[in-house]
């Protein structure tokens, strides 16, 4: 569609909002009515040219059949459209035998709106467009509103026509109508200072999109195929996809294809438009559902040939959680997958992301609609999909995000991701990837990667919109497309603006292992240490409140003060609930408590206050004094005494937590599982002692845990013994927290840095601003 005729209509409709609803609607609400009307003028233009027949057929099934219902396929095959309208009205009769009543016009025009067929009954009601209309009857503006939607003026037809000074007005095609649509809701959006390309990719993005998707197979395209867009929005995705396809001037010519489009979206309004611009397509507006695709899997069990997404990026999908977890079990099988663990042992794990981000979770259902290469299907499933940063690097190994990444690549899937400029889309200036993925790949790329940096490949707008000021030129597709298709690696050098890389699956995965170092305690019974002894553990400043303020009352029981105290809790805003106010209020709680803090005093008593640097000995003459006394502590107990008297020191002796036997079976079978040497046990945390085939293994100290994260293609005991032992000696890995990681990092692959300006030329400049400057603190001092 010509720029400068698109432009005239978007302005045409856009001046029917200010001449007409200025006094009737704020502002941030002329969508409300703008949007709705000319989906309708759109219909009704299409339904024009056979509404005789659809009369007659009304008579011949009223009358002559005496139908109680309306038969679909009847009115649908005289209508010539998926839809169709039974009341005598059009929107031109609704106009033309309009009476300065608005109340009549509104019973017309009602009358008209419940003519449709159920399809677009539903569009009306997402529209929420009769009570629209009543608003507009109300306040005396239908009549002008009509009028202007049905001006000679503008051609939201797909037929050429007149205007009123005889003058052609070009056809509107279902591709330009879908401009239109866009431009509306982004200028809409705009003025409501909202998310102003929430629903619309720009028309290059797509381009790129549909030519990385269809291009490499263009040969093998069958003659049905499906496309489906789990966030279709408006449907821009769907239909450039098939344009793409069936063009006749186009790179692929499919013109015998069927395509069948399918789609989700959440949002009432775009699902509207949406659903509309199939049914004016004459596609089946069934295929396309509302709601929330993450809650429900409206297609479940249904495979596509291809999918192309631009999912929302960085909004929380919390509300949404409960249909996809119970508790921290995930319910929905598309976001369940298996993955081996460090010793291969295949495991059910999540792949959930954070809840603030649910951008992975869409790519995740178009892999779960991935067809199965079999001898029917030869091409699999390709798909597209738009994504920020995030999804490349966020959550660490074993989180949602990184088992996502991983699947997706030790499964092969993942083919290539191009890096776009900045400020390309409507909506935000943030780096943003098309994440390309197929489950057949050629055997050149099998097991590979490749990364294009095709952030330096756009030209400027001459004026901004939202905050896309730059776009992709056919020349730049062009040079995408053939770095990829070629699988060629470049680098950027003075002309060369586009820069690729080619990996293997495994360059992109890590293992994350925790690095330990062992408990050095120093111990000591002191008064002041075991006065904390008396308090709640968990609350000990609101424990020693309440004794203060209670005495001794606190060991009979806090009932009968209930309220003062919740009040208290309340006006200092404390995070106790009510399960714990409870515990609070009996005196079990604190005579249990004071009971421990008198054990400690007992311990004292006999121990004294002598400074212990030897933890294990200092234990040891504790638990003497309890077997003597005998008294029976818990586990929890005990330690709640030795962690209010010890303290971490470097200089103290190391804690032992355990020596154990190792020979024989059980020493092989440690050695096989760690796999290493037994001389290399010590790196693993068991450390010979002086009796031969025994080993000490020591607690370790959470404060100076660390954790390093290892290549896949390294060896982890290689990588310790050269980046971490050299540097911390007292330390050993821990096997049994490895977990196994990916991210894909473009800074990491494709930074080039500033070469470093030379000495000279900086004295240059700093010589050059001394002389500019000379005389000027003089002056300003009045010297």
């Amino acid at each position: 569609m010509n720029h400068a005729v698109h432009n005239r209509l978007v302005s045409f409709i856009w001046s029917i909002a200010d001449d007409c609803l200025r006094d009737v609607y704020v502002r941030g609400k002329y969508r409300d009515v703008i949007l709705p009307m000319v989906v309708l003028r759109r219909l009704d233009a299409l339904l024009e040219s056979t509404k005789q027949h659809v009369l007659e057929e009304v008579e011949f099934q009223k009358n002559t059949m005496k139908f109680t219902e309306w038969d679909d396929k009847g009115m649908t095959a005289a209508s010539g459209y998926v839809f169709y309208n039974t009341s005598e009205w059009t929107l031109q009769s609704l106009h033309g035998n309009a009476t300065n009543s608005q109340q009549i016009l509104l019973g017309n025009f009602e009358d008209y709106l419940n003519g449709f067929s159920a399809n677009v009954q539903e569009i009306i009601s997402k529209f929420n467009l009769r009570a629209q209309i009543k608003h507009m009857a109300d306040k005396d503006v239908l009549l002008d509103v009509l009028e202007k939607f049905t001006s000679p003026d503008i051609n939201l037809t797909p037929f050429e026509k007149l205007d009123s000074g005889g003058r052609k007005l070009p056809a509107l095609t279902n591709l330009g109508m879908g401009y239109v649509f866009e431009e509306l809701i982004r200028k809409f959006n705009e003025e409501n200072n909202e998310e102003a390309g929430e629903h619309y990719t720009p028309r290059e993005v797509i381009d790129l999109m549909t030519h990385m998707v269809f291009e490499p197979i263009k040969n093998q395209i069958p003659s049905v195929i499906t496309i489906y867009d789990p966030a279709c929005g408006t449907g821009g995705m769907l239909t450039e996809s098939e344009n793409f396809i069936t063009d006749s001037e186009g790179e692929i010519k499919a013109t015998n294809t069927s395509v069948y489009m399918f789609g989700k979206e959440v949002n009432d309004e775009t699902y509207a438009i949406c659903k509309s611009d199939m049914m004016i397509k004459g596609k089946d507006p069934g295929h396309i559902k509302v709601g929330s695709t993450l809650s429900t899997d409206e297609f479940a069990g249904t495979k596509f040939d291809f999918m192309l997404s631009n999912p929302p990026y960085g909004k929380s999908w919390a509300s949404e959680q409960k249909y996809i977890k119970d508790g921290k079990y995930v319910i929905d099988n598309r976001f369940k997958i298996k993955l081996k663990n460090y010793w291969g042992e295949e495991e059910d794990v999540d792949a959930v992301p954070r809840s603030s981000d649910g951008q992975l979770l869409f790519l995740m259902e178009m892999v779960d609609k991935m067809k199965a290469l079999t001898d029917k299907n030869k091409i699999g499933s390709r798909i597209a999909s738009v994504h920020n940063g995030s999804s490349l690097f966020t959550g660490d190994a074993g989180g949602g995000e990184s088992n996502i990444r991983r699947y997706i690549i030790e499964n092969d899937l993942l083919d290539v991701i191009i890096q776009l400029p900045n400020n390309i889309f409507y909506n935000t200036g943030i780096t943003t990837y098309i994440w390309i993925l197929t489950n057949n790949k050629p055997a050149q790329r099998k097991g590979k990667v490749q990364l294009i940096d095709a952030s330096e490949m756009y030209q400027k707008l001459r004026k901004n919109l939202g905050n896309k000021n730059c776009e992709l030129s056919k020349t730049h597709i062009s040079d995408i497309v053939n770095c990829y298709l070629e699988l060629s690696e470049k680098e950027k050098k003075g002309e060369q603006k586009l820069a690729s890389k080619v990996f293997d699956n495994r360059d992109f995965g890590y293992y994350k292992i925790n690095i330990e170092r062992p408990k050095r305690l120093k111990a000591q019974f002191t008064k002041e240490k075991i006065e904390v002894l008396k308090w709640d553990k968990s609350q000990p400043e609101f424990s020693q409140y309440l004794f203060e303020q209670y005495g001794m009352e606190v060991y009979s029981g806090l009932e009968a003060h209930k309220k003062a105290i919740a009040d208290y809790i309340d006006k200092h805003e404390l995070n106790i609930n009510a399960k714990q106010l409870t515990a609070f209020l009996k005196k079990e709680a604190w005579q249990k408590q004071e009971e421990l803090y008198q054990n400690a005093v007992r311990l004292m008593e006999v121990l004294g206050t002598a400074e212990f640097t030897n933890f294990n000995i200092f234990t040891a003459k504790v638990d003497e004094v309890l077997k003597q006394d005998k008294t029976k502590l818990s586990a929890s107990e005990k330690k709640q005494i030795l962690d209010a008297v010890s303290w971490y020191d470097e200089t103290a002796e190391k804690v032992i937590k355990k020596t154990e036997k190792l020979n024989g079976q059980k020493l092989d079978a440690l050695l096989e599982f760690l796999g290493c040497t037994e001389k290399d046990l010590s790196y693993y945390g068991y450390f010979a002692n002086k009796a031969k085939g025994e080993y000490i293994i020591y607690e370790t100290e959470s404060d100076l845990r660390d954790s390093e994260s290892i290549p896949l293609k390294e060896n982890i005991q290689d990588y310790y013994l050269r980046e971490v032992q050299p540097y911390a000696e007292e330390s050993w890995m821990a096997l049994d927290s490895v977990k196994i990681g990916y991210e894909l990092s473009f800074n990491k692959y494709f930074y080039q840095p500033a070469p470093l300006r030379s000495l000279e030329e900086v004295t240059e400049d700093i010589l050059a601003l001394e002389k500019e400057g000379d005389g000027l603190l003089a002056e300003i001092l009045n010297f």
